[in-house]
């Protein structure tokens, strides 16, 4: 979906989209709505590193930015290929109107901050936290990290559910092969995602928990988006021989 194109109903987006398109007068392209929001995270996330000298944290911030701008993007990606085409209702109220996306993300962001604050400092002698920001963190920064951590959450948790809805869509419905072929590569989009996020290892090699828990959700959302793709390829050309 672009600022250029025509906008989807309410109740037929993510809550991501409906929260862009209720802005007053804005009708921005993609690519400037993506390049905005990384633009804002990265001058607070340098900002705040100069002022409180903590650029120990500045990189892993920028390249959670990173990975939740491209997953903005990917979102809007998302809806658009669906968009495109005709789509069983059910499955798109499923996907868009559900808000299921939201609890995930939800769950994922309480379950990552009582690990940071609670689990992690009675394990472990050197918490994440205070490698990042030393033993006493500025209120500032930790506001900042604590709002890219749920916007990046939010980000993995529609991916996911993206996932999951698109392999039930895959083992209930019959389509063509044109039709399957743009379900094909919108799964392949959040599975790319899902790779995606695994520039964030390096920053969490130390911390167990949360290694296992990002290394197994993409093997998760690949096996999730292989089996859907497999589903589609397998079932489309059993249509395409019963109709020929």
């Amino acid at each position: 979906m672009s600022g250029d194109s025509a906008r989807p109903e309410y109740g037929e987006t993510w809550v991501y989209e409906s929260i862009i398109g209720a802005l007053p007068g804005i009708r921005l392209p993609t690519w400037a709505a993506m390049a905005i929001q990384l633009l804002i995270f990265e001058v607070a996330i340098v900002a705040l590193s100069w002022y409180y000298e903590v650029w120990s944290a500045a990189i892993a911030g920028t390249v959670v930015v990173f990975v939740a701008t491209i997953g903005s993007a990917e979102m809007l990606r998302i809806s658009t290929l669906i968009r495109r085409i005709d789509v069983p209702p059910t499955y798109r109220a499923l996907l868009f109107a559900s808000n299921v996306e939201v609890v995930l993300s939800v769950l994922a962001y309480v379950a990552l901050l009582t690990h940071l604050f609670v689990f992690d400092p009675q394990v472990s002698s050197t918490p994440l936290l205070g490698q990042l920001f030393g033993s006493e963190p500025p209120v500032l920064v930790v506001y900042l990290t604590l709002l890219i951590l749920w916007d990046v959450s939010y980000r993995i948790g529609t991916g996911w559910w993206a996932s999951v809805t698109g392999l039930w869509r895959s083992a209930r419905y019959r389509f063509d092969p044109e039709t399957a072929r743009v379900f094909i590569r919108a799964d392949l989009e959040i599975w790319g995602f899902g790779v995606l996020q695994l520039v964030l290892v390096p920053f969490v090699l130390d911390q167990p928990v949360l290694l296992a828990a990002l290394v197994g959700h993409v093997i998760a959302v690949t096996v999730v988006t292989a089996a859907s793709v497999g589903l589609l390829r397998y079932r489309s050309r059993t249509a395409a021989v019963s109709q020929s």
